[in-house]
Formats: structure tokens, C-alpha cells, sequence
């Protein structure tokens, strides 16, 4: 059993070969300057987070043009396409070109839309060690105004030797307001390239703990199961976080033997 999973970048589109999530699917695309790359969304919504560069989307008799701005993802906050089940899209490079394209079940009926930077709301977590910075791209607690029927997404920086995702956290079972049932995946990108990290998923329930080692262009699927990551010092960890449930409302259970942790955070700030 592996929920960690190498995305190639090759010219064109990847897509993985294993994935035990129900909801969740991933694709990167990679494109040259002037190259396309297009495709239907069937009866998926999909969130296009891009990660470097510019390019012009056609969805849904819209055309969406010079999106893009960071070169990459540790370089700004992002850039953003969604598009709505049922639709076909062309997306165009103008320049060299690198994102991500989310996806989860929709039957959400809505038109396609862009998400500025200036729309991506940071959120300072933790401290001490596990100190990181949320950027939310679409989630009901900072864009509520935006349709979606499943997806939320955003992105996480970690600093060097940090922390992320901790104390380790799981959000499976239906019981709200303390937990709420969500697949999730993580797309980790790392600068410089060599470096790496690592990323802990373990539940108690169904027996199983593992360690995987982060490297540039990996994925972590979490159907299930506690959760955490730590950048190796002198290298920077980023990822792009996305989940799908029942619904859009978050709320996670941390790991009762760690989850002490958490009730220290404003004694460390303050």
C-alpha cells in the first residue's frame, strides 16, 4: 500500500498512476511557450492552480487571458483558473508554464472564473518550529463568495527545519462541529530541487504508520489517517493542499496524544 507518488514533468500532462482517493484526482501540466493542452472536465469541477508562468484559458465561450504572473511557487501567491463541470477548455502557454489542475465530483452548475492573487488570503499558523503560512485560494472561510461544489484548496510555504500539518491531524469521520470527513491530497515542491523532506500518515485504527520522504514533484493522497510534514533544514517546502467531502465546511481532529501541542500556541506567541 502507497499513498505517495511520483508526478514526472514532462512536457505535457501527468497523471497518476495510483490513487486510492474516491474524490480527488491531480494533473500536472507542463507546457513550452506557444503549446497547448486541452480537455474536458465531465462531471468534475476543476481548480487550475498555476505554479509558474502565463497562459490564456478558453472555457465555456470565455476567454481568460495572460493569467498567471509568479515565476514560481515559492515566488508569490497564485494565480487560479476554475473550471466548471461540463465545460471544455484550452489552455495556451505564453512562455513556459507549470500548474496544477485539481479535481473532485460536481453537478454545481456556474460559469468559469479567475482567481487574482490579490484574492488569495495568507493565514500565519503555529509557532516556534512549527511557525508555516496558509495561502487560501478557494475555501468558505476567506472566499466564500466563490462557487465551488466540493473543492478547497490553497497552498502551504514551510521554512527551513519547520513544521507543517501539526500537531498531525486527520478529518474522516462525520462529527460535527469537531471533525468533518475529507479526502485530501498534498503536491509538495521543493527549492532547491535536491532537497527534501518528510511526510508522516499513520492511523490508529486501521493499523498502519508510514514515513515518505518529500522530494520535488511528489504527492501525498490521504483517503484517510493522521497527518504531518517537516522541511530538512536549509531547504524550503511548498505544497499545494487540496481536499473534497460531503460538504465545504473544515474541521479536523488532531492525534489525541500530541494534540496538547496545539494549546500551547498562544503561550509561544504571546
Amino acid at each position: 500500500m502507497t499513498y505517495f507518488t511520483k508526478v514526472g514533468g514532462a512536457p505535457w500532462a501527468n497523471n497518476l498512476d495510483t490513487n486510492p482517493c474516491k474524490l480527488l484526482d491531480f494533473t500536472r501540466v507542463v507546457l513550452a511557450d506557444g503549446a497547448s493542452f486541452d480537455g474536458t472536465t465531465g462531471d468534475r469541477e476543476v481548480l487550475m492552480v498555476i505554479f509558474g508562468g502565463r497562459c490564456s484559458v478558453e472555457v465555456g465561450g470565455n476567454t481568460f487571458k495572460n493569467v498567471g504572473k509568479r515565476p514560481n511557487p515559492f515566488m508569490g501567491k497564485a494565480h487560479a483558473v476554475y473550471l466548471p463541470a461540463g465545460s471544455s477548455y484550452v489552455i495556451t502557454a505564453h512562455g513556459n508554464f507549470d500548474a496544477g489542475l485539481c479535481s473532485a465530483p460536481s453537478d454545481l452548475k456556474t460559469n468559469p472564473y479567475v482567481i487574482e492573487p490579490t484574492q488569495v488570503v495568507p493565514v500565519p499558523t503555529g509557532a516556534a518550529n512549527f511557525t508555516r503560512t496558509l495561502f487560501n485560494i478557494l475555501t468558505t472561510s476567506s472566499q466564500p463568495e466563490l462557487p465551488a461544489a466540493k473543492l478547497l484548496v490553497g497552498e502551504t510555504i514551510v521554512p527551513s527545519g519547520n513544521w507543517s500539518t501539526y500537531p498531525p491531524h486527520k478529518h474522516e469521520v462525520e462529527n460535527l462541529p469537531h471533525e468533518v470527513f475529507h479526502e485530501e491530497m498534498y503536491y509538495f515542491r521543493v527549492n532547491s530541487p535536491e532537497g527534501f523532506g518528510i511526510c508522516r500518515h499513520y492511523s490508529y485504527e486501521q493499523n498502519y504508520d508510514y514515513n515518505y520522504t518529500i522530494k520535488d514533484s511528489t504527492i501525498f493522497m490521504a483517503p484517510h489517517g493522521y497527518h504531518s510534514t517537516v522541511s530538512a533544514p536549509g531547504y524550503t517546502n511548498y505544497f499545494l493542499w487540496f481536499l473534497a467531502g460531503n460538504h465545504r465546511t473544515q474541521a479536523v481532529a488532531f492525534d489525541p496524544d500530541i494534540a496538547w501541542v496545539q494549546k500551547t500556541v498562544p503561550m509561544m506567541k504571546g
